[in-house]
C-alpha cells in the first residue's frame, strides 16, 4: 500500500500531476517501525537547511510534524516514508518573495535494504549542491545501470582529486582493524551515518575522519555502505581492490544503530 499526502490531505491525480516535473525539490526518507522513526532530530534539521538553501525560509518543525503524523495515521505501522518539501513558483521561474514550500508525503512498504555483499564500480562524479538530499539526479540511475552492465551491484563515486565521496545512494564507511574511517569529501551527511556517529561515540568506539583514495582501500580490514534503509550493507569490491568480509564491523554499525532510540514525530 503507498500513501500520497500534500500540505497534509491525501492528494489529487490534479495537485500530483505539476509534480511529476518538479525538479527544484528536496527530500529526506526514513523508515518507521511501530510507527516510529530514529534521527527525527537529524531530519529535521537536514529539511531546514535545504529549505533555507533553496526557498529562503523554512516550514516551522511543528507544521512538518503534524503533516507526517498525518501521514502515519493512515499508513501501516511499519513503513518507508518520503517527505519532499518544493516551491508553488515551480520550475525555471524566479519567485518574487520567498514562498512557503508545499511538503508531499509518500508512504510506501518498508525495506531493510539490499544483504550484499556488494562490488561497486568506481566513477568520476560530484553531486551538485552535495550536502543537500535533492531530487533530479539523473547520474545516480545511470551509474548503477553502468555498474550492472559490467557485471557489478553499485557505483561509488571520486571527486576530481581521487578522493572517495559516496556511492548512488550511499555513504561509505571503512574499518581499519581499530576504528572506524569516514572519507573526507564533499557528499551528503546521510542520517543513518549520523546516527551511527553519535552511537559510536557513546559507546566509546574509536572513529576518525581521513581523505580516501583507491590505494587507501586495499589497507582497509573492510568497508559498508549504508543509508536509510540499514546501517550497513558488505562491500567485498571497489573498482579493482577486493576488500576483506568484515562480520564484527557489521554487527558493530548494526549494535551503534540500534541504540538510538525510536521516537513518535
Amino acid at each position: 500500500m503507498s500513501l500520497a499526502q500534500l500540505n497534509g490531505h491525501r492528494a489529487s491525480s490534479a495537485e500530483l500531476a505539476p509534480l511529476a516535473f518538479a525538479g527544484y525539490a528536496h527530500f529526506t526518507a526514513m523508515q518507521v517501525r511501530g510507527g516510529k522513526v530514529r534521527g527525527l532530530d537529524l531530519h529535521l534539521a537536514r529539511l531546514r537547511h535545504a529549505c533555507l538553501a533553496l526557498f529562503g525560509q523554512t516550514m516551522p518543525d511543528a507544521a512538518l510534524l503534524a503533516q507526517l503524523r498525518t501521514a502515519l495515521q493512515h499508513s501501516p505501522a511499519d513503513c518507508s516514508l518520503t517527505a519532499t518539501l518544493s516551491c508553488p513558483a515551480g520550475e525555471f521561474a524566479v519567485a518574487s518573495a520567498p514562498a512557503m514550500p508545499q511538503l508531499l508525503v509518500r508512504t510506501g512498504p518498508p525495506s531493510d535494504g539490499p544483504p550484499g555483499p556488494l562490488r561497486l564500480l568506481a566513477v568520476e562524479h560530484e553531486r551538485m549542491l552535495p550536502s543537500i538530499k535533492h531530487v533530479g539526479e539523473i547520474a545516480k540511475t545511470y551509474y548503477l545501470r553502468e555498474a550492472a552492465r559490467l557485471g557489478l551491484d553499485d557505483a561509488v563515486f571520486l571527486d576530481r582529486e581521487g578522493r572517495l565521496s559516496e556511492g548512488t545512494i550511499w555513504n561509505l564507511a571503512f574499518w581499519d582493524g581499530q576504528a572506524v574511517v569516514w572519507p573526507v569529501a564533499a557528499m551528503l551527511a546521510g542520517t543513518t551515518m549520523a546516527i551511527v556517529r553519535r552511537q559510536l561515540e557513546r559507546l566509546g568506539v574509536p572513529q576518525r575522519e581521513q581523505e580516501m583514495r583507491l590505494a587507501d582501500v586495499a589497507g582497509m580490514g573492510g568497508a559498508v555502505v549504508m543509508n536509510s534503509w540499514t546501517p550497513g550493507v558488505p562491500v567485498t569490491r571497489i573498482g579493482a581492490i577486493d576488500l576483506p568480509s568484515a562480520p564484527a564491523f557489521l554487527a558493530l554499525l548494526r549494535r551503534a544503530y540500534e541504540a538510538e532510540a525510536l521516537l513518535l514525530p
